[in-house]
């Protein structure tokens, strides 16, 4: 069984992580891992996440041994998550949003120690999205002015959303736009009339929303739009828990979701 290691497993995601990874049978979790800080060390790690005693406590203390990693924490942690999978020699499913230029070079540059996904959506049916929206854009051509629009919950703190970003980036890929340079987020004052050629990028923040990503592409006598809405967590913690089953004994590199669903 592959030995799993949850970075954050007292938090929103992290209890369903180790909720469905146990369900899954599929992994000895080796590590159930929250802040030193925190109030809950020493608990059992099951009945923090509302699934029995499993009779593995929350703990700051790190494994020495293990094979992946899952970590949907914060950015300002991900620098030592980072050092410790490398020295370790564990594979790392990276699903924190919100990293820095700087942080995904360290990912990068540990990829070629250890094995790393870095997704900024896990969910199967976004990464489907990730792979289409630049091929839409590509076939409706330059006359389709292109608005991404995302939905959060209010307590998010990074904006736009890494999914956003993502989408984003697609779409300047296939299109030979500027990245970020095509980027326009949001618009205000009296001289705001949209440019040829840009991205609109708006993020909306509200109550308990999980996540709702929508692509526009409208020209002059219709629109077009593709949506993703995730119902719950569970898609973005399926996707995650796939993603470290197939990393488990792979060979160092730098792997994305569309490697583990072969799209």
């Amino acid at each position: 069984m592959t030995k799993l290691v949850i970075n954050g497993a007292a938090g929103r995601m992290g209890r369903r992580i180790l909720a469905l990874a146990v369900e899954s049978g599929e992994f000895d979790i080796v590590g159930a891992l929250e802040h030193s800080s925190s109030e809950l060390l020493g608990n059992d790690a099951g009945e923090a996440a509302g699934i029995g005693r499993i009779g593995l406590p929350l703990s700051s203390r790190k494994p020495e041994i293990a094979d992946v990693m899952i970590d949907f924490t914060l950015a300002p942690a991900a620098d030592e998550t980072i050092e410790y999978c490398k020295n370790a020699g564990i594979g790392l499913v990276m699903g924190t949003t919100g990293l820095s230029d700087e942080q995904i070079s360290k990912l990068e540059e540990a990829s070629k120690d250890i094995p790393v996904i870095y997704g900024t959506n896990m969910s199967v049916g976004m990464n489907f999205l990730f792979e289409m929206v630049g091929k839409f854009a590509k076939m409706l051509g330059e006359k389709y002015d292109i608005e991404i629009i995302e939905h959060h919950h209010k307590f998010k703190k990074d904006a736009p959303s890494g999914s956003a970003v993502t989408l984003a980036e697609r779409i300047a890929e296939e299109t030979g736009r500027d990245m970020p340079g095509s980027l326009q987020h949001g618009r205000q004052g009296p001289d705001s009339l949209r440019k040829d050629g840009e991205i609109g990028m708006h993020a909306v923040r509200g109550g308990d929303i999980i996540g709702f990503h929508e692509v526009m592409y409208s020209t002059l006598g219709e629109t077009v739009t593709v949506q993703h809405r995730a119902h719950n967590r569970d898609n973005f913690v399926r996707g995650a828990i796939r993603a470290a089953g197939w990393l488990a004994g792979r060979e160092p590199g730098w792997y994305k979701m569309k490697d583990v669903l072969g799209l």
